[in-house]
């Protein structure tokens, strides 16, 4: 049975009280005509109707009227009659564009966003939890009227808002101050507002004739990326795609047909076997990439990194060695800006260096540690990206945009277009009467395309340049205080002891049982087995989320990330607290 809430129950006689100087709502109006026809007495501590009693708080209901009456505006029809906004009885048939139905549309869409509000509310209050954690069978079987299931039968809008509240409390609040689990994490207003205005703008992004102003957005964004990157006005090319694999994926697309153009027409036959070459902490996508693409993954050499998570010059050049030695033919190299795990950010002159010498193309995949490219302080982590054939930069982690927007840049003009281009006669017409170099989709390997574009630059209108340094240098200064308090601890453990590049702070929590037992075997099969258990435990209490992970030789370890603004140093020291309570918990 379909569930609906005490509100819920209570809008269906158009609940709402009087709120001295906002005018009747409309469950003030309902109680008014109840007092009438039953000649109850209203108290300030029990509402009698119909022989049915909801003692409540008088204040409590308040509350209530005042965080929902706004979908309630101006709901006194002519001489102050009350207009319901019940939609118990209502269905999206109703909805606009049917006859009349704009009225009852504005109040659905205003009753949705106070669900919104609500929501970016809680998701910004230290008070609340990160997740109300549920296994998937509990989910799929329905919690307290909560179903997943598809009905025959529409269901009224009543229910689909209950669906819409339930759907965010059973979610994961990624904007939540102490939500640490992902690069991308936080929830930007005017981001958010930028990403509602795109889903009602609802259009696609292949041909200016039906996207013309984020058409032209995207051009300037990407102009602007160029520059920032420090590439000319005569070099530079690019499009937004959805999420960095996809970038990634287009720079090996794009290296290959610019060595082996034929390929496109002729297929794998007009190709010799290849080899590229990235780091062993790069992200999987490139692997993934080569597997799609039909490179093969056992083709992909995996470069030895130092301590600190970067390629090592040498060990690139052992390695395309190698592969020439195999009969196979080097043709590309992916450096990172900012790895996954680590944050580290490979040498990227010394490898540019590498790659003109064996005229080779070289990536970097700038996905995390790309904003850094705004800080002043900290661009020279990325010094030598100018001289890459093309860069991942997405701007949905260190950025703070809303999920997704991701970017391909290329330093050859012209290059995506040739290299993906089909001419689809319905669709790009070259004989439109406005410049046709415009319909931007034919460089895509997409035909319809997500607008990504407009959020970020209502974003970059908003902050300006300035205000993406000052977030991105706050998002390094929680990742230094955190490094800090963790070398001071006798019950952490720093994965490595140099002061994080980027974001990112890798740390073991020593339980006391552990923290003079002798390295080896013994040691790291038990710490292998502390951060999933205090994760899970985590994850039930809901108050905060961090992820873990091994990597190489190294057993599970937590790894923190910041690209939250909203993060403060007193959610640092929360982290540590919780962690280590939950430790002592499961090892006492």
């Amino acid at each position: 049975m379909r569930r609906l809430g005490m509100r819920s129950v209570l809008r269906q006689n158009l609940f709402e009280l009087h709120i001295p100087g906002e005018g009747h709502t409309p469950f003030y109006c309902w109680l008014m005509s109840q007092k009438k026809q039953h000649q109850e007495v209203l108290s300030a501590d029990k509402i009698s109707v119909n022989s049915m009693e909801i003692k409540q708080d008088v204040s409590q209901l308040i509350n209530w009227s005042k965080q929902d009456r706004g979908s309630f505006e101006n709901a006194d029809g002519p001489n102050g009659q009350c207009l319901a906004s019940d939609f118990s009885s209502v269905h999206s048939k109703d909805l606009l564009p049917a006859e009349n139905g704009e009225e009852v549309t504005k109040h659905f869409l205003q009753e949705l966003l106070n669900i919104l509000l609500a929501y970016i509310s809680k998701s910004l209050n230290r008070s609340s939890k990160v997740l109300d954690f549920h296994h998937p069978h509990q989910l799929k079987e329905g919690l307290e009227g909560f179903s997943l299931e598809l009905p025959d039968q529409p269901d009224n809008l009543e229910q689909l808002l209950v669906d819409c509240r339930d759907t965010l409390k059973y979610g994961v609040k990624t904007g939540h101050p102490r939500f640490f689990n992902q690069l991308s994490t936080g929830l930007d207003i005017i981001g958010l507002a930028g990403e509602w205005l795109t889903s009602t703008a609802n259009t696609n992004m292949f041909t200016y004739e039906i996207a013309p102003v984020f058409i032209l957005m995207e051009d300037v964004i990407l102009k602007k990326m160029h520059s920032i990157i420090g590439w000319s006005e005569k070099e530079g090319d690019g499009i937004f795609c959805p999420g960095g694999t996809m970038s990634n994926l287009y720079s090996v697309l794009l290296a290959r047909y610019h060595f082996f153009p034929r390929v496109k027409t002729a297929g794998m036959h007009a190709l010799p076997p290849l080899a590229l070459f990235t780091s062993a902490h790069s992200h999987y996508s490139i692997k993934k990439s080569a597997a799609v693409l039909g490179i093969g993954s056992e083709n992909v050499f995996l470069v030895k990194c130092d301590e600190r998570g970067k390629m090592i010059p040498k060990e690139l050049e052992s390695s395309i060695r190698t592969a020439e030695s195999k009969g196979l033919v080097p043709f590309y190299v992916n450096a990172t800006a900012g790895t996954t795990v680590y944050g580290a950010f490979d040498p990227f002159n010394d490898i540019a260096d590498i790659c003109e010498r064996f005229g080779l193309w070289m990536h970097v995949d700038a996905a995390w540690g790309g904003g850094l490219l705004l800080s002043k302080r900290h661009r020279m982590k990325l010094q030598g990206i100018d001289r890459a054939s093309s860069i991942t930069w997405n701007p949905h982690k260190m950025m703070g945009v809303p999920l997704q927007c991701s970017a391909i840049l290329v330093r050859k003009k012209g290059l995506l277009q040739e290299c993906n281009q089909l001419c689809a006669e319905y669709l790009f017409q070259p004989d439109k009467h406005y410049d046709v170099s415009f319909d931007t989709g034919d460089k895509s390997i997409q035909c319809g395309r997500h607008v990504d574009i407009f959020k970020l630059w209502l974003m970059w209108k908003a902050k300006g340049s300035e205000g993406f340094e000052s977030q991105v240098n706050h998002c390094l200064e929680n990742a230094e205080y955190l490094y800090y308090k963790l070398k001071s601890r006798k019950d952490f453990q720093l994965v490595f002891q140099s002061q994080p590049e980027h974001s990112n702070v890798c740390f073991w929590y020593l339980p006391t049982s552990m923290r003079n037992m002798p390295p080896g075997p013994e040691r790291d099969r038990e710490l292998h087995m502390v951060a999933p258990k205090i994760k899970a435990k985590m994850m039930e209490e809901g108050v905060t989320m961090i992820g873990y992970q091994p990597l190489g030789d190294k057993v599970n370890f937590f790894r923190c990330v910041f690209s939250n603004p909203a993060t403060q140093k007193e959610d640092v020291d929360f982290l540590l607290d919780e962690i280590t309570r939950l430790g002592r918990e499961l090892y006492s």
